[in-house]
């Protein structure tokens, strides 16, 4: 392959500073329809009983099964780096987050 159609199948992706600074998210909510999966990103605080919904995700199967594939393999790639990811027991929503119950 030359030169010329390299750059022909290149991408060009910006990224805004807005977009760069993330959005932290410590709960995903997934759900799918037959033409879209939808990921619901919340960010759940200790002692809150309400959470919002801070970024909202619209893919094709087909995405989705991609975005599954790559995050696998980022998975991989982490663990043999720095060793297995541990999980914590149940799959509830974290509410206590390990820490102490709070008081006022």
């Amino acid at each position: 392959m030359d030169e010329n159609q390299n750059q022909a199948n290149q991408l060009n992706i910006e990224l805004s500073e807005e977009i760069a600074d993330g959005i932290y998210s410590n709960l995903a909510i997934i759900t799918h329809s037959n033409s879209e999966f939808v990921l619901d990103f919340v960010k759940v605080m200790p002692g809150v009983p309400k959470a919002k919904v801070k970024a909202r995700i619209l893919l094709t199967p087909q995405h989705a099964k991609r975005l599954l594939a790559a995050i696998q393999d980022n998975v991989s790639k982490y663990e043999s780096v720095h060793g297995p990811i541990k999980q914590t027991e149940g799959i509830g929503i974290p509410m206590n987050f390990g820490g102490p119950a709070a008081q006022a």
